[in-house]
């Protein structure tokens, strides 16, 4: 067996790591114990499994050890298929190489086992999840003693790399979470959230912002946006050229967008029918007041759009038409399907969040990110670990990634509701099932044209879990209803530019019952689908009119220049 010597320069305290005689013995007992080890990872999965899968699973990971040790025993450098261990570092010493395919090899096994573990589908997700935590957590890029990269660069900067990211985890320490992006390249008003516009409207829920027109003529059908209440609505206008705001105006619409508050303990008792009365509908009432219109068009995104749906069934049980269309980005409004997320939902913890917010109290924002990053954790948690800390380095400057640091609170009573009525009992789905603002609750009463998007590798919102409100909504008419599929995951799918030419998305006139249907007559088409949105849009927009010349009318007047006051507090 070949073994590489230590470098010049090695400290002392990593010359064990090297040392071949002490590596050679233990890839000596590590051979002899292979079986035992495969053994007791087997047990520990106890009557969920069945036996001859567990003996057939055993058996083929110690035909895959083998193997690899047989290569390491000849110095043939294992073939790694995996970004965490792609530079050169890893390969250039037989011991890191080795070690990072052992990991990669028993991390296989595990997840394999924990995919033959016999459960019902929602228990087995839970184990999915909880064995892929560990297998995240235990790869080698993430300890300075058993990562290449960072050693070689603490040796090259004479030790300048470890205090700088020792630094960096003070820093991230005092935050209360791991820095993803430079934060001070980036401020709320001057380079991101910079579409010009005047707040009109204001209530202790949310602001009402109105942009400026960029055209001398408008449709005269407003469009409003409701942004998620989880985070700051300004992912939908990042900087001008990946703005869906500014694309909007560009088209000639008059823009209108809710930035929800960011609850302080003072608004701890509010819930989900104050969002949708006092938070959507109010907006819904100003944006038709101001611009004179009998119908405008919506938009709502993610949990805004579970909100809209919401907060339209109400006024369409009365037989009222306040929308000309609807349109639905990356939401759920059937929560039978809600992908990874279910881990963390179930009655016990639901009822737990009910025992301490749900009369009073708020979700903290941190929270959410937490619970965001675990579901990618290797890109969200781990990456930034051996970045920042191991080696040093300062995250980078990415706009998006400053958005996702950028949380915000929520009251306790609205979010214990939310989690009861829809990913624990899925109650919108059935008509009359759930009650807000006295009203019981009928989405398919929303009998308008409706476009809704789905982003294929959305790991929050299933794209077929969407494809489910082509379904729910205006049932009679289902041909009004289009249902659009983009590439990419829940937020780079959505924020997807035409002029960029990037990515691709999936179109089909039709919306058959089931989301398998819809794609098997499917055809792909390179680049955004916010073209496809902006020809839907325009058909419900109405003539074009004279662009107004002020924000607001006689009875609401221009508060404070966008982005305002809300987008900007941060959560404690």
């Amino acid at each position: 067996m070949k073994m590489s010597p230590p470098q010049a320069g090695t400290p002392s305290w990593m010359l064990p790591f090297t040392d071949p005689n002490i590596w050679q013995n233990w890839f000596q007992q590590a051979q002899s114990s292979t079986e035992n080890a495969a053994a007791s990872a087997t047990q520990s999965f106890g009557a969920l499994l069945d036996p001859t899968q567990a003996l057939k699973l055993q058996n083929d990971y110690i035909q895959r050890f083998s193997s690899l040790w047989q290569d390491f025993v000849s110095a043939k450098a294992p073939e790694i298929k995996d970004k965490r261990f792609s530079a050169p570092e890893w390969q250039a010493n037989s011991l890191y190489a080795f070690n990072a395919a052992a990991y990669l090899l028993n991390a296989r096994y595990l997840m394999e086992m924990a995919e033959a573990v016999q459960m019902p589908p929602r228990a087995k997700q839970k184990v999915r999840f909880a064995v892929q935590q560990l297998v995240d957590a235990m790869s080698p890029a993430n300890f300075l003693v058993t990562n290449p990269e960072a050693q070689q660069k603490m040796l090259e900067t004479n030790g300048k790399s470890l205090a700088k990211g020792i630094a960096h985890m003070l820093q991230d320490m005092q935050k209360g979470r791991i820095s993803q992006s430079d934060e001070s390249a980036f401020e709320v008003g001057r380079n991101v959230a910079t579409t010009e516009g005047a707040v009109i409207f204001e209530n202790e829920l949310f602001q009402l912002i109105q942009y400026k027109p960029l055209t001398k003529t408008v449709f005269e059908r407003p469009l409003l946006i409701v942004p998620p209440c989880i985070n700051k609505y300004y992912i939908l206008d990042l900087q001008p050229d990946n703005s869906l705001v500014r694309y909007a105006v560009e088209q000639g619409h008059t823009v209108f967008l809710v930035s929800w508050c960011n609850p302080d303990a003072s608004l701890g008792h509010l819930g989900w029918d104050d969002y949708v009365t006092e938070g959507v509908m109010k907006a819904i009432e100003v944006a038709r007041e101001v611009t004179g219109q009998e119908q405008i068009n919506t938009l709502g995104f993610c949990v805004g759009g579970t909100l809209l749906a919401t907060a339209l069934a109400i006024p369409f049980a009365h037989g009222e038409k306040p929308v000309e269309s609807l349109t639905l980005l990356t939401t759920l409004l059937d929560f039978g399907d809600t992908g990874v997320l279910d881990v963390y939902i179930d009655e016990a913890q639901v009822a737990l969040r009910e025992q301490t917010i749900g009369q009073g109290g708020l979700m903290p924002g941190r929270d959410f990110n937490c619970a965001f990053s675990s579901l990618r954790a290797n890109d969200l948690v781990w990456n930034y670990v051996s970045s920042n800390y191991l080696k040093g380095e300062p995250p980078p400057a990415f706009d998006l990634l400053y958005w996702n640091a950028d949380g915000t609170n929520l009251p306790g009573p609205m979010f214990c509701w939310y989690l009861r009525n829809t990913y624990l009992e899925n109650n919108l789905k059935e008509p009359g099932k759930a009650t807000v603002a006295g009203e019981k609750i009928d989405l398919s009463k929303i009998n308008v044209p409706t476009f809704v998007y789905g982003s294929r590798e959305d790991h929050i919102v299933p794209w077929t879990s969407a494809y489910e409100s082509t379904q729910l909504l205006n049932p009679k008419k289902k041909r009004n209803n289009r249902f659009v599929l983009g590439a990419s995951g829940h937020i780079a799918g959505v924020i997807n530019p035409p002029a960029k030419k990037k990515r691709s998305y999936w179109v089909n006139d039709k919306t058959p019952a089931s989301a398998q249907e819809w794609m098997s007559g499917a055809t792909e088409h390179p680049g955004s689908w916010w073209e496809e949105w902006a020809k839907f849009l325009a058909k419900h927009a109405g003539r074009q009119v004279e662009a107004p010349r002020n924000y607001g009318n006689s009875q609401y007047k221009a508060i404070e220049p966008a982005p305002g006051r809300y987008v900007r507090v941060k959560a404690a």
